[in-house]
């Protein structure tokens, strides 16, 4: 079979089989019964589809739905053009929440299958960090208006707490918490992280990293009361934890764990330095262990430093409950849901300059948890399904013109032929 067509087969196998996982026709549909020609889960699959092809808008949506095989057209329902102005309409009338639900229902339907399983650690352990995109509309709800630096132009800025999966192969977004126009991140954080243990229980993760822009004695005292751990970047928001952990960890010059990687032209060396003799220091009664990683970057051509810098985590996680080389790694993945989601995002999936909807902030919210149901479903495909470490680095833009190519070319038969696997399978 040539290379394409079975590339082709693959990707069609995808949406086939993960498709049904996030149960679209479960949405609320929110349109009056009069007038409505298209069902709503229809659109939805189009839009998953559409962004999982890299298409880069709703009109580039309509196209792909007029140039869809027969085989993939009836397999998502579309039975003619799917006009832009008809999903514009529908998209910016859902509710969040219900989809929010769908993307809970993939994460619940790869964790069944043990598709979520930690690699390199000993137990889960997910990310959370912001993340916003301007749009040319606010409304107070779902985008904050947001003046510039001379207070003469404004936008609406779309936020959402982003909770990765980083102790998996995937690095699923399990979970987007949109943040409320009157807060930020910090106060939004004990709302959000309840929701997120009460979706997934116990069985998914026990370790919780964050930034140190989340980093409060409030926050701590929230994930711990919730049977979790805490892993918080430290800097000068918290002045007298920091100043405690530079005078037990700044000196010191023998690490308990180093690791060097190539990273664009520059060796990055970093350095692990743990201590526990902060364990339950002032009203911080859960901390148990404080962190310094040290990194430098070498030209890999001059030979020269470029840049070196110390940063500082506090844990409630006992020092013996990871290795020290764990403990570095644990530290290393949390910077995956900023490289690995919010960057092929903006990136790839071209989230900042193409968001698809740019005039009402409801809409946008909506395209962004699409865009993550889309992202999960080519993650799991390319760091679950394939199997060597060589095509698991294949470039996402690959996997998306896979996709196309599938979506377009593969023939009825072909799809009908495609077997579903079995929960269990990867």
């Amino acid at each position: 079979m040539p290379k394409q067509k079975r590339l082709s087969r693959r990707m069609a196998g995808v949406c086939k089989a993960r498709l049904p996982d996030l149960k679209l026709e479960r949405v609320r549909d929110p349109r009056k019964a009069r007038g409505k020609r298209w069902p709503l889960d229809v659109m939805l699959r189009a839009c998953v589809v559409a962004l999982a092809c890299r298409c880069r808008s709703l009109a580039q949506t309509e196209s792909l739905s007029q140039e869809m095989s027969l085989g993939v057209s009836r397999m998502l329902g579309l039975k003619r053009r799917l006009p832009d102005t008809t999903m514009r309409d529908a998209l910016v009338r859902i509710e969040p929440s219900q989809l929010r639900r769908c993307l809970h229902r993939q994460v619940k339907a790869a964790q069944r299958r043990k598709a979520l399983s930690p690699e390199g650690l000993p137990f889960g352990v997910v990310a959370i960090d912001g993340k916003s995109t301007a749009i040319e509309a606010w409304d107070n709800r779902y985008a904050q208006r947001h003046r510039d630096a001379y207070g003469k132009s404004a936008v609406g800025l779309v936020r959402t707490l982003t909770c990765s999966l980083v102790s998996s192969a995937s690095k699923m977004c399990i979970d987007a918490v949109p943040i409320p126009a009157h807060t930020n991140e910090m106060g939004h954080f004990g709302k959000a992280f309840g929701q997120l243990c009460k979706v997934f229980g116990k069985g998914l993760f026990e370790l919780a990293s964050m930034d140190a822009g989340m980093c409060s004695l409030e926050n701590a005292e929230l994930v711990v009361k919730k049977g979790r751990h805490y892993l918080f970047g430290l800097k000068q928001d918290q002045p007298t934890l920091l100043m405690e952990a530079e005078r037990l960890l700044a000196h010191r010059e023998e690490p308990v764990a180093e690791s060097v990687d190539v990273e664009g032209g520059f060796e990055v060396h970093r350095r692990l330095y743990l201590s526990e003799e902060m364990a339950g220091f002032l009203s911080w009664r859960h901390l148990r262990t404080v962190l310094r990683v040290e990194s430098s970057k070498t030209g890999l051509k001059t030979g020269r430093v470029k840049e070196r810098e110390s940063r500082y985590f506090i844990s409630s996680l006992a020092k013996g409950r990871l290795t020290e080389a764990q403990w570095l790694e644990v530290v290393r993945r949390h910077w995956a849901v900023e490289n690995q989601c919010h960057g092929t995002w903006d990136m790839v999936f071209e989230e900042d300059d193409r968001p698809w909807i740019t005039n009402d902030p409801q809409g946008t919210l909506v395209l962004m948890l699409l865009r993550r149901m889309a992202f999960n479903m080519l993650a799991l495909f390319r760091s679950v399904t394939q199997r060597s470490a060589e095509k698991r680095r294949t470039p996402w833009r690959d996997i998306m013109r896979w996709m196309h190519h599938a979506v377009v070319g593969i023939d009825m038969q072909e799809l009908s032929s495609l077997r579903v696997r079995k929960p269990g399978a990867g």
